[in-house]
């Protein structure tokens, strides 16, 4: 029976206030029934929803209101930060639908039409990525990053990926941030020092755990990543495509740990600045610093070394909003993570931004998935793959002139977007990500197709150009 909103009204649900952590995980808590309907990004999912009281740990009940909850909590939080006017993508339609047990797989997925979860039995228990409010919001995250940036779906740049990757992760730490019961627990965890590793910053500690069940040295010692880390910017394109977790390659979830990593710092330096280091002051700084990301998104131009220009938009984005009270935290931080060199984060002064930053206000979200991206075509037969093959590179103009640090001293030189984009071509072949069709293989195509192995991207005929092209199919 389909339980109707006005009777959920004054229930409450069983659920996860956060991840349910390593065997046997935590005890559930009781919320206000979750309303689907947030606007601006209402979500539903795929089946019924089941009697409040009719779920416990386990049960498919259960898994449902997990994820009504945080796919509520989620949907609030963004849309009070996003600009007015903001909503899903086309293909999503008005409302985002998550399925919430698709088969077994250790993963979940965003593909543009719907978030898509799993489930797989490891040592005995049943791990379901849907019963982890934090998958939950992470994937929420890349919905809500697609619908500000839409570009960043087909653009072939590693750092384009690293963002979603470290959105994701942000989403579901500053959805967090809006219990109070959480901020308490971390400060008590931490001391206070919000840098330290702490329920915060370790992101989906069970899947973690079941991952490291069948390849340890694939995910972090404590959980699947920690934004609690020391990982410094190198130029993905300089990058092994793949690693053990304690590496940097320039796989998405690895490479996004530089950008998560100098988020959570420039959040425990904004926290710091408050009057006074109690649970509001953590939420309140988790507010700026959330405001501040979404601002940089919306107005960031799509280029090579992305993450310096994100991190000199939340600079302006503070300078704007607060006259630039965060600015030294927000420095600090993107500089020990090496996104901006010393000389880069000292240029951005109040001038410069007002110099160069005409219109941040004025930039708007969303535009066509190909806005400010550039087209490279490159022979497929050097890949495998008959044909000419189309592939969308960063092609917008800098607004602020800085870099990344080199580790020897200044700044590093931007890659041009065509070795950008062929680069991270190869790096998708190298990792087995490329679904490629039959009849588009040549002879000496590199495909294995192992059912095993998940792809992210497909070549298919392109709609803009002669021949093939490279196209996204999934976040995962």
């Amino acid at each position: 029976m389909t339980v109707q909103p006005q009777q959920m009204a004054d229930q409450t649900v069983l659920v996860y206030a956060s991840d349910p952590g390593e065997p046997p995980g935590v005890t559930p808590v009781r919320h206000p029934v979750p309303q689907l309907e947030t606007q601006p990004f209402p979500t539903a999912i795929a089946q019924p929803a089941p009697q409040p009281d009719s779920a416990g740990p386990g049960t498919p009940a259960f898994r449902y209101w997990v994820a009504a909850d945080a796919l509520s909590s989620g949907s609030r939080m963004w849309g009070a930060l996003v600009p007015s006017g903001t909503q899903w993508v086309p293909s999503v339609g008005r409302v985002l639908t998550a399925h919430l047990d698709e088969g077994v797989d250790l993963n979940a997925f965003y593909t543009r039409t719907g978030l898509e979860f799993f489930h797989r039995t490891v040592a005995g228990v049943e791990v379901f990525s849907a019963q982890s409010p934090e998958i939950v919001r992470h994937e929420l995250g890349h919905a809500v990053l697609d619908a500000l940036r839409p570009q960043l779906w087909n653009a072939a740049m590693h750092e384009a990926d690293g963002v979603h990757e470290a959105f994701g992760d942000i989403s579901a730490l500053l959805t967090a941030l809006q219990l109070e019961s959480l901020r308490v627990t971390v400060l008590t965890e931490t001391q206070g020092n919000l840098e330290l590793s702490s329920q915060l910053s370790r992101m989906a500690e069970q899947l973690g755990w079941a991952i490291r069940q069948l390849e340890r040295d694939a995910v972090d010692p404590d959980c699947l990543r920690n934004m609690s880390n020391h990982f410094f910017y190198r130029d993905p394109v300089e990058l092994p495509p793949d690693g053990p977790a304690n590496t940097l390659t320039s796989a998405p979830h690895s490479f996004s740990r530089v950008f998560s990593g100098a988020f959570l710092k420039a959040l425990a330096g904004i926290f710091r600045q408050q009057p006074a280091q109690d649970q509001a002051a953590l939420a309140r700084a988790g507010e700026i610093a959330g405001q501040l990301l979404v601002d940089a998104i919306v107005a960031a131009p799509v280029v090579s070394a992305y993450y310096a220009q994100l991190a000199g938009h939340m600079i302006a984005a503070d300078q704007r909003r607060f006259g630039g009270a965060h600015g030294r935290a927000l420095r600090s931080a993107f500089v020990r993570h090496g996104i901006l060199s010393l000389e880069a984060a000292t240029s951005l002064t109040a001038a410069e931004v007002a110099r160069r930053g005409a219109g941040l206000a004025e930039a708007m979200p969303g535009g066509s998935d190909d806005q400010g991206l550039t087209t490279v075509t490159v022979q497929g037969m050097a890949y495998g793959i008959k044909g000419p093959l189309v592939l969308n590179a960063p092609g917008e103009v800098r607004r602020f002139g800085i870099a990344g640090s080199d580790p020897v001293g200044g700044s590093l030189r931007p890659a041009d977007p065509e070795q950008v984009a062929t680069s991270y071509l190869e790096d998708l072949l190298r990792r087995g990500r490329v679904d490629v069709p039959q009849e588009y293989r040549s002879d000496t195509a590199v495909v294995d197709d192992n059912p095993s192995r998940f792809t992210t991207h497909e070549i298919a005929r392109s709609e803009a150009a002669e021949g093939l092209a490279l196209v996204r199919r999934r976040f995962a």
